[in-house]
């Protein structure tokens, strides 16, 4: 486990940038935390990270994002849904196969989806602009 204090968006999303440099494809990305914690700003850091150069921004009301390169990125928010029924309806397996790395926002609300290899990000406010990241890896 890794533990990083932020003390701003732009150290989150450097912190997210050297989390994914070496992330392997089809890793799922478990994230948690509350609202506003900066974990769409994280994810904009690991898009950085796999050399994707697409803007990235929340899929809150698409519920999925895409960020393609050389890498794949699949960016979901399940803030909209309300169990991991929905996410199976919108292609979750389907998804998973395709070997993309999946970053996973408001995971709490779809935890019975995963199969426990998933690596786990928690973003904690400790204040206005600090945060506390902290990831778990999976066992992949």
């Amino acid at each position: 486990m890794q533990t990083f204090i932020s003390r701003s968006e732009a150290q989150t999303e450097a912190i997210g940038e050297q989390f994914a440099k070496n992330l392997a494809d089809g890793t799922v990305v478990a994230m948690y935390g509350d609202l506003g914690a900066g974990k769409t700003a994280f994810v904009r850091g690991m898009a950085r990270g796999m050399g994707l150069t697409n803007r990235v921004s929340s899929p809150t009301f698409t519920i999925v994002n895409e960020y393609c390169g050389e890498r794949e990125l699949i960016h979901f928010d399940m803030y909209r849904l309300n169990d991991s029924d929905e996410l199976f309806d919108i292609g979750w397996e389907d998804y998973l196969a395709r070997g993309a790395v999946c970053a996973v926002e408001w995971s709490e609300k779809v935890d019975d989806a995963f199969y426990g290899d998933e690596t786990i990000v928690r973003i904690e406010k400790l204040g206005d602009t600090e945060r506390k990241i902290t990831i778990e890896e999976g066992g992949k």
